[in-house]
């Protein structure tokens, strides 16, 4: 059911979650004041200990296990660790992907518009499919992407350039061919091939055995068996998902088909237990100053100043991605342009900061594209565009008045039929949706809210735009390899929506940022590129398609007998190169 919170005084927020501590790095360059000097070591170092169990606490849940719709931070966790997609990322380096699967670089035509990629041999899947892996096992993983029964999130965007993809629906895709058990070739019908190559990173390229999912009928109901049941599935990579009960917990241990001569992973740990819905204030102590623990998902603002103060050498920050509060610009009233700049206009961005620890967590957003992701400069930097609803970070109730006046609000104050709200119910996210709960509410609307856990908001709500929800507090976006597209293609293009799994949460469909889209991602010169795709982020942000305000830099900690490793490209630990000291 729907459930109105009362709204609180900003100004308790602000009380209660202020830290008091500098903006820093991840690198350790900081002062002693609450800086990163002394944060822990979280790249790969030499003699790391093999052996032992790593416990992980998330408040959060999973929301897809399945590669062919897994598209979730932590997710990516637990996925990274027990399949292998043809290309994936050291720890330390999220710019060069390696060949996992792959045995080398994929090869791409003069023309941009083929792809071939030649598999490496001696990858056997997990019992009870006890074989090799061939080319047709990705040929099939890609295909099933498109199946509405699989709901994958990305597919469209990154290989619905292939001959054929645009009628997909699960079956054979005439653009994608097996000339050999070893070589896997993509025709696609447009110069489109550099930038697929960039996403045969991303799980949906892992292998699936055909007749293993046939057999066991495992793709025939929606959620599919593959997803619902992950321990049933073939696994390639160091671990299997050995037990998992939803919203609980989930236990990995190893793969006995995995040959370490096959793979850069070094998979130190025997098992991973991870415990789901834990509270986060509880298990944040728990980790700081137990043994063989980190955290899955971010841990809340007190904690953050605790590690920070007291545990230095066991929480680091990691630069990337954004959070934004998304409206609905399908539905009135946020399919009027200046309804949505007002709520940008009145939205206390400081005191959303605050919410996820302060400056020492991250920087106050004005735009989209973060720091050091290309085109951030072209779009307006740390300024970001010259628009008036943005300048204030603190809010600017007067303007809002003033776009709501345009909208059609005479006395500057909404006076519509009541809005939706689904919110994370989960510190410190529920937090900062209970600030942008009491920025509508000062602005007049009537919100009905509701609150649930962080996978239920995705997978139930936010993600499915039949669904018919207003306002999403607590969305955000890491980019899935560094390029303007990976960052904006997704998340605000048209032809991004899909039905359900649905990552373009404004369900923004506007044909001049569609159509610039389509210019930039066919610019090759990186530069060129760079800037194209910071005058479409510029776009976005004109529109006030969502409330851009934050730039993360992501605290995790960990036990201070954990060797922790972050994975940079996702911005939490990778329990592939993670050990215990």
């Amino acid at each position: 059911m729907h459930r109105r919170i009362r709204g609180f005084a900003i100004a308790g927020v602000v009380a209660a979650f202020a830290l008091g501590l500098p903006a820093c790095g991840g690198n350790g360059d900081d002062d002693d004041n609450g800086g990163a000097r002394g944060a822990a070591e979280t790249e790969p170092v030499s003699g790391q200990k093999r052996g032992g169990t790593l416990r992980v606490q998330s408040a959060e849940g999973f929301e897809h296990l399945d590669p062919g719709s897994s598209y979730f931070q932590l997710d990516y966790v637990a996925v990274y660790a027990v399949h292998r997609p043809l290309y994936s990322f050291r720890p330390e380096d999220p710019e060069n992907p390696e060949p996992d699967l792959a045995s080398g670089p994929p090869r791409i035509s003069a023309d941009d518009r083929t792809v071939t990629v030649t598999i490496r041999p001696g990858v056997r899947f997990s019992p009870p499919v006890n074989r090799e892996v061939t080319a047709r096992d990705v040929k099939f993983a890609i295909e099933r992407g498109f199946d509405p029964n699989v709901s994958n999130g990305y597919a469209p965007s990154y290989f619905g350039a292939i001959r054929g993809a645009d009628k997909a629906k699960g079956g054979p895709i005439a653009g994608i061919s097996t000339p050999d058990d070893r070589t896997i070739v993509f025709e696609l019908t447009q110069p489109f091939g550099a930038t697929m190559a960039k996403a045969l990173t991303l799980p949906l390229s892992a292998p699936v055995p055909e007749e293993y999912v046939q057999r066991e009928d495992l793709d025939a109901k929606s959620p599919t068996v593959y997803d619902s049941a992950p321990a049933r599935q073939a696994f390639t990579g160091p671990y299997v998902i050995a037990k998992y009960t939803a919203g609980k917990s989930l236990s990995l241990a190893r793969n006995p088909n995995w040959d370490p001569e096959t793979d850069f992973r070094p998979a130190y740990l025997d098992r991973i237990e991870w415990t789901v819905g834990a509270d986060p204030n509880v298990a944040g102590r728990q980790i700081l100053t137990g043994q063989g623990q980190v955290n899955g998902d971010t841990p809340p603002a007190p904690i953050v100043k605790l590690a920070a103060t007291k545990h230095k050498d066991q929480i680091s920050f990691t630069p990337l991605g954004n959070r934004y509060v998304s409206m609905n610009t399908q539905i009135p009233p946020f399919d009027d342009v200046n309804v949505r700049k007002a709520v940008v206009a009145a939205t206390d961005r400081v005191a959303l900061q605050l919410t996820r620890g302060g400056p020492i967590a991250g920087e106050i957003a004005t735009h989209f594209l973060a720091p050091g992701a290309p085109g951030f400069e072209a779009a307006g930097g740390t300024e970001g565009p010259d628009v008036d609803f943005l300048d204030n970070p603190r809010g600017d109730m007067e303007l809002a008045a003033e776009y709501l006046r345009k909208a059609g609000h005479d006395n500057g104050r909404y006076s519509g039929p009541p809005i939706t709200m689904v919110a994370d119910n989960a510190d410190p996210a529920s937090k900062s949706a209970q600030v942008v709960l009491q920025t509508f509410q000062r602005l007049g609307f009537e919100v009905k809210y509701r609150a649930v856990s962080h996978e239920t908001m995705y997978s139930k709500f936010c993600n499915v735009p039949a669904a018919k929800v207003h306002v999403c507090p607590n969305v955000g976006w890491l980019p899935d390899f560094p390029d303007g597209y990976a960052w904006l293609y997704v998340p605000f293009n048209g032809k991004s929506i899909t039905p359900q799994n649905n990552a373009n949460w404004p369900q923004l469909d506007d044909p001049k940022v569609n159509a610039a889209m389509e210019r930039a991602q066919a610019i090759t010169d990186p530069e060129d590129r760079a800037e194209a795709w910071g005058e479409v982020d510029r776009m976005v942000t004109e529109l006030a398609a969502a409330v851009p305000w934050f730039w993360d830099n992501t605290p995790n900690i960990q036990s201070p007998d954990v060797q922790g490793v972050i994975a940079r490209w996702n911005a939490a630990y990778d329990i592939s190169w993670t050990s215990l000291k």
